[in-house]
């Protein structure tokens, strides 16, 4: 593994405990989060109010399927769930797409799938 494969896995686990700090600590001071469709972030500021997301409780679930590694970019897929302040349950797959300067991320593109139905892990069993 690489030092940038290990930095996704610290920032996949601090969304998971929903660590501001922790996060925050891995981005470049003008990091921009892209979530076509959605919306476009610059600056830690912007991406730490996204963190949490106001319609959503802390400590997603994120179960982390397959990472791939090119130069400067890390993509990582998988499957989450969120629990909504409505008390409904957010399932989707999700791709994000990490590029590095140095060892800090400075851009995250996040592809977000709304899911129905059983899970993989559910089909698996």
């Amino acid at each position: 593994m690489s030092t940038h494969t290990d930095i996704v896995d610290a920032y996949m686990d601090g969304f998971r405990r929903s660590d501001k700090p922790a996060i925050l600590a891995l981005l470049s001071d003008d990091v921009a989060w892209d979530l076509p469709g959605f919306r476009h972030l610059t600056g830690k500021a912007d991406f730490e109010g996204e963190i949490v997301n106001p319609q959503f409780e802390e400590n997603p679930t994120l179960d982390v399927d397959r990472k791939v590694e090119e130069g400067d970019t890390v993509v990582c897929i998988g499957e989450g769930s969120g629990q909504q302040i409505t008390g409904e349950t957010f399932r989707f797959a999700f791709c994000d797409v990490f590029t590095f300067r140095g060892d800090l991320i400075c851009r995250v593109e996040s592809y977000v799938v709304p899911l129905s139905g059983p899970s993989l892990a559910d089909l698996a069993e």
